[in-house]
């Protein structure tokens, strides 16, 4: 008896969606044939793959009005912000465009007497566990690649977001990639487990909590398997007393509350020049004040509910314990907060590095504020954290922003912007966010293994 699984929506608790789990007897047949399919798959032609991937992208984009409400009745995105085909679309597109350059092999040497070059060979099967937050995108990330580059790829979502990889399989195969190619599975943690123990997968990417990346590790211990994790952040931004007030104030609190505060790279604690202090918090209150929370299917909602009751409780926690220890809250209680996944947005200060909220993750709409008054000070507080994805610097110059960011622990560095994956840079981090190269040219490498050629001719 293997059981199931189910998706609890946030909108109303109901039971939204319940597939059975592959038994681990089902599962090891799906993953042997991924591997019998993986040679004949990856002996086609780079430009036929390409194609085929691209293609499947644009099956997905022609249901992108079901992707919103699936969305919304999954893990409570506002259908008014559309779904999340731009990214899907955008990430593969350009995974797509450098794979040829990327893949290429080096040739060290080709002469009469040497051929010497390095090949980038695909690992075999890939398996792919997403998280529900951004499902769509954080999936593409490694399934393009992973296709294009000549793997097999075996899917295993998160239980919020269940239907998000049937919908995948169901356009990957429309578009003629084959089934054995592209597997959707729903797999329980010891399943998952023993796929990666017993050898039946080559490369496994994991994006989720710190804990689950714990687990996926030491399924892996002693396999030599390669694991890419990415496993959140505690992010920051810091406004410089040259920075664009109004900019700022419009960009990291968005960072910090958009998608309910439920992004791996978004805004969970703000530095701000004590010169700017008063009038960026004074700013940010009256932003937050004017979001209306409330059920995703209605358009005027531009917050939604969190994507699980447990979710909200962990961001509700760190809030009272905050209060507790004398933070000040902002925003009072909105209408349509109910105690359970329905959760006000909260801007916190008089917070200080010894509270959750300040240290935990709390992936969630909560952002605490603190007055600094130097660069240093902002160094030492941004690399106050056990995370390191993503840090975000706001000033009018960009040498000052590149030395400072050459001091942080982090993943990305960026100026006057924040929440964003660009493509066509690494995404990747450090400390407890893990370990991992996804996107860009590195994605490509990290998704295949090098091969090097030593021919002596004649």
């Amino acid at each position: 008896m293997t059981g199931t699984v189910q998706c609890i929506s946030p909108i109303d608790g109901s039971v939204y969606l319940e597939r059975p789990l592959a038994s681990p007897t089902e599962a090891l047949a799906a993953a042997a044939r991924a591997n019998a399919a993986q040679k004949t798959w990856a002996a086609r032609p780079l430009a036929e793959r390409i194609a085929l991937v691209q293609a499947a992208v644009a099956e997905v984009g022609k249901t992108t009005d079901r992707m919103a409400v699936e969305l919304a009745h999954q893990m409570g995105r506002p259908v008014r912000y559309g779904g999340e085909f731009g990214g899907f679309n955008e990430r593969a597109s350009h995974m797509a465009e450098i794979a040829e350059t990327a893949l290429a092999p080096i040739v060290v040497e080709d002469s009469d007497t040497f051929l010497r070059k390095i090949e980038r060979e695909a690992h075999g099967v890939v398996l792919v566990v997403a998280p529900w937050n951004y499902p769509y995108m954080t999936a593409i990330n490694t399934v393009a690649p992973a296709l294009i580059a000549g793997n097999t790829v075996l899917l295993k979502h998160a239980a919020q977001t269940l239907q998000v990889g049937e919908r995948m399989a169901e356009a990957f195969h429309a578009a003629g990639i084959p089934q054995d190619v592209f597997q959707n599975l729903f797999l329980n943690h010891d399943t998952t487990a023993e796929l990666i123990s017993g050898r039946h997968v080559n490369f496994v990417n994991f994006t989720g909590s710190v804990r689950g990346g714990q687990a996926m590790e030491r399924a892996a211990a002693g396999t030599f398997t390669p694991v890419s994790t990415e496993l959140g952040g505690k992010d920051p931004g810091y406004v410089r007393a040259d920075a664009d007030l109004d900019a700022a104030v419009d960009t990291l609190i968005d960072g910090a509350m958009f998608n309910s505060g439920q992004c791996c790279c978004g805004i969970e604690r703000i530095y701000v020049h004590d010169s700017l202090y008063d009038a960026f918090v004074e700013k940010a209150v009256a932003l937050v004040k004017t979001y209306k929370l409330g059920n995703p299917l209605e358009a005027e909602t531009t917050m939604g509910p969190m994507a699980h009751v447990r979710f909200a409780a962990e961001v509700r926690a760190q809030i009272a314990e905050a209060l507790e220890a004398g933070a000040v809250a902002h925003i009072e209680t909105m209408e349509a907060d109910d105690g359970g996944a329905y959760l006000t947005p909260q801007i916190l200060t008089n917070v200080t590095h010894d509270m959750r909220v300040m240290r935990d993750e709390s992936f969630g709409p909560v952002v605490g504020i603190m007055k600094l008054s130097s660069d240093e000070e902002a160094i030492e507080l941004m690399n106050d954290s056990q995370f390191g994805l993503t840090a975000s610097i706001w000033t009018a110059d960009t040498d000052k922003a590149d030395e400072i960011g050459a001091q942080l622990e982090t993943g990305t560095v960026f100026m006057n912007r924040c929440d964003y994956l660009d493509p066509a840079l690494c995404w990747t981090g450090c400390k407890d966010t893990g370990r991992g190269a996804g996107l860009s040219v590195l994605g490509f490498h990290a998704l295949t293994r090098p091969k090097s050629y030593h021919l002596k001719k004649g």
